[in-house]
C-alpha cells in the first residue's frame, strides 16, 4: 500500500507563479508516487472573515488552478476542507492536547498579532492544531510543505504523541515534511526584493490566468538598475531575481547568454525582460488555456468536489469513529 500524503491551499483568489512552482508541482508528482488528499483549505481562511461570496469564487477558483495544473481526480484525493465535518469534530479534540504557551509562541501566530492586531483570534491560535488534523484525519505521513511550516509539522507530531502517550495507544503516525529538493523551490518577485507575494502588490506577480499582455506588461516593470561597470561583478538581489527568473522558464542556452551578457558590461536588461517575458508565456500558456476550459464547465468542477468530499470522508469517518472508540466518545 503506498504512503499518504497530505498538503492543501488556502483559497485566496488567482494562484501564481510562486504557488505554482512552490507546492502545486510537486503535489502533482507526487499524486504518481502516494496516495495523496489535496485539499482547498476553506476552513482555515475564515481567520480572515472572507465575504461568503468571495470564499465560493476563491474555492472554485483554487480548484480549477489545481486541476489546471495537473492534479488528476483518477490518481488522488481531491477535495475542500469543509466537506469534512469529521475535521471539525477532531480539531475539538485536539485542541486538548494544545497547550497556551505552546501555541503563543509559535513565529507565525506571532507575525499575525504584529501585522493585524484588531483580528487576533481564537484560530490564529490554534491554526496549528487544524493543520496537524488536516494531516492526521487521514494517517499521513509525508507532508509537503516549505520551511516556514516546519515548526507545524513538529507541533503536530507533538499533539500524536500525547494522544498516544494519554489513552496508551500506537494509533497515530508521526507525520514529517517532505520536499524533493534539499533546498525548497522560492520564485523570486519582480519588485527586486524576496519571493513572489500577493502582498507586495498585483505587479509584483505573475498570475496563473494572466494574458500574455498583462505577463508583458509586468516583466517589463520588472525592477533593474543601470547595470554592472566591472567584469564578472557579483549582482544585487533585484539582478539576481530576474535570472532566477529567467532559469524557471527559459532555456539555459537562454540563461547563460544573458549570464555572459552581464559579465562583459554589454547586458541590456530591456532584451533581457523581453525574452524572459515571452518565455514566461509560452511556460503558461497551457496552464491558461486549461484554466479557461475548466471555467466552463461547472458541472465537472461540482463532480470532482462531490467525487473528492466522499472518498476523503471514508477516510475521515474511519479516523473518527476510532478516536470515539479510544478516547471513550461513543456514538449512541
Amino acid at each position: 500500500m503506498r504512503e499518504i500524503t497530505v498538503s492543501g491551499v488556502r483559497p485566496t483568489g488567482k494562484q501564481h507563479l510562486g504557488n505554482y512552482l512552490g507546492a502545486v508541482v510537486n503535489f502533482v508528482r507526487m499524486q504518481e508516487e502516494y496516495n495523496g488528499f489535496f485539499f482547498i483549505a476553506d476552513l482555515h481562511s475564515l481567520t480572515t472573515h472572507p465575504h461568503p461570496a468571495d470564499l465560493q469564487t476563491n474555492i472554485r477558483q483554487t480548484l480549477i488552478e489545481y486541476l489546471a495544473c495537473g492534479l488528476d481526480p483518477d490518481k488522488c484525493t481531491l477535495f475542500a476542507q469543509s466537506d469534512l465535518p469529521q475535521i471539525s469534530e477532531l480539531y475539538l479534540i485536539f485542541n486538548m492536547f494544545a497547550y497556551d504557551g505552546e501555541l503563543h509562541k509559535v513565529p507565525t501566530f506571532k507575525d499575525k498579532v504584529r501585522d493585524q492586531p484588531d483580528n487576533v483570534n481564537a484560530g490564529l491560535l490554534t491554526y496549528p492544531v487544524l493543520m496537524a488534523v488536516d494531516i492526521v484525519i487521514h494517517h499521513a505521513v509525508k507532508v509537503p510543505v516549505g520551511k516556514d511550516q516546519m515548526q507545524h509539522i513538529e507541533m503536530a507530531r507533538n499533539f500524536v504523541n500525547r494522544f498516544n502517550h494519554l489513552y496508551k495507544v500506537d494509533y497515530f503516525k508521526e507525520p514529517f515534511g517532505f520536499t524533493y529538493n534539499d533546498k525548497p523551490l522560492s520564485v523570486p518577485s519582480l519588485d527586486g526584493e524576496g519571493k513572489m507575494s500577493k502582498s507586495k502588490g498585483e505587479n509584483s506577480v505573475i498570475y496563473l490566468a494572466d494574458e500574455p499582455d498583462v505577463i508583458r506588461k509586468k516583466v517589463m516593470k520588472a525592477k533593474t538598475d543601470s547595470g554592472p561597470t566591472t567584469p564578472n561583478e557579483d549582482k544585487p538581489e533585484m539582478i539576481q531575481n530576474i535570472f532566477d527568473l529567467m532559469s524557471l522558464v527559459s532555456t539555459s542556452e537562454t540563461v547563460s547568454f544573458f549570464d555572459e551578457q552581464y559579465n562583459k558590461c554589454a547586458i541590456r536588461y530591456g532584451d533581457m525582460k523581453k525574452q524572459l517575458a515571452e518565455d514566461m508565456v509560452t511556460f503558461l500558456t497551457p496552464v491558461r488555456e486549461r484554466i479557461k476550459e475548466l471555467s466552463a464547465d461547472q458541472a465537472y468542477l461540482n463532480k470532482v468536489l462531490r467525487d473528492g468530499g466522499e472518498k476523503a470522508r471514508i477516510s475521515a469517518g474511519k479516523t473518527i469513529s476510532e478516536v470515539r472508540e479510544i478516547i471513550g466518545l461513543k456514538s449512541h
